[in-house]
């Protein structure tokens, strides 16, 4: 059984992450980095989807997408996002709420570079969210950017691809317990520092 409590919480929720987060690929889930990206337009329409965690650090929580998105959109319209990350096998979540900034060029090239071949020619051919007419279409559009670039050795990242920092304002993780009476300890950003508290399950 698995415990939360004030007295063996890192007082710094970032590496109270990172130590979570490693305990979760160390218990077999390869994919501990899938997080839920929630954002909220300028209508107040609230849109979900999965994506990946490049990296968590003091400066924030960062990952990638393509800017003509509709995450990019809403985030364009309504700075502040949440992210949820969830472990079954381990019982645990963890909310993290914030403002989004974009990542420099400069950064969003040096991960870009660290990408897959296919993965950067995916990002020239898809023009994510937009309406096509069919799965050719997008096929045809990877087919055309893999010949431009066939001769290419350092493909170069597209204008309307790039990072986002996610910069906490706080920070909740959660612990399963038998009862439901489950551990939630939140911490939240005041004047630089983390004040950490209990939430009632």
């Amino acid at each position: 059984m698995n415990f939360l409590l004030e007295s063996t919480v890192l007082a710094d929720p970032i590496n109270q992450f990172g130590l979570w987060l490693q305990e979760a690929y160390d218990a077999g889930d390869k994919m501990a980095n899938t997080m839920v990206l929630s954002t909220v337009d300028a209508e107040y329409i609230p849109s979900s989807r999965i994506v990946l965690l490049k990296d968590a650090h003091q400066n924030g929580f960062t990952f990638f997408t393509n800017y003509n998105s509709n995450k990019a959109k809403s985030l364009n319209q309504n700075k502040y996002a949440s992210l949820l990350f969830f472990w079954k096998d381990l019982e645990r979540q963890v909310m993290v709420v914030g403002k989004v900034n974009k990542l420099s060029k400069e950064e969003s090239e040096a991960y870009f570079d660290t990408r897959p071949r296919d993965s950067q020619l995916a990002s020239w051919a898809s023009n994510q969210s937009e309406v096509i007419g069919d799965r050719d279409q997008l096929d045809a559009s990877f087919f055309y950017y893999q010949k431009k670039f066939e001769t290419v050795a350092h493909i170069p990242m597209p204008d309307h691809w790039g990072g986002y920092v996610l910069v906490p304002s706080s920070i909740e993780f959660w612990q399963g317990r038998e009862n439901r009476l489950n551990d939630r300890l939140m911490f939240t950003s005041v004047d630089g520092k983390w004040i950490l508290n209990r939430l009632s399950p």
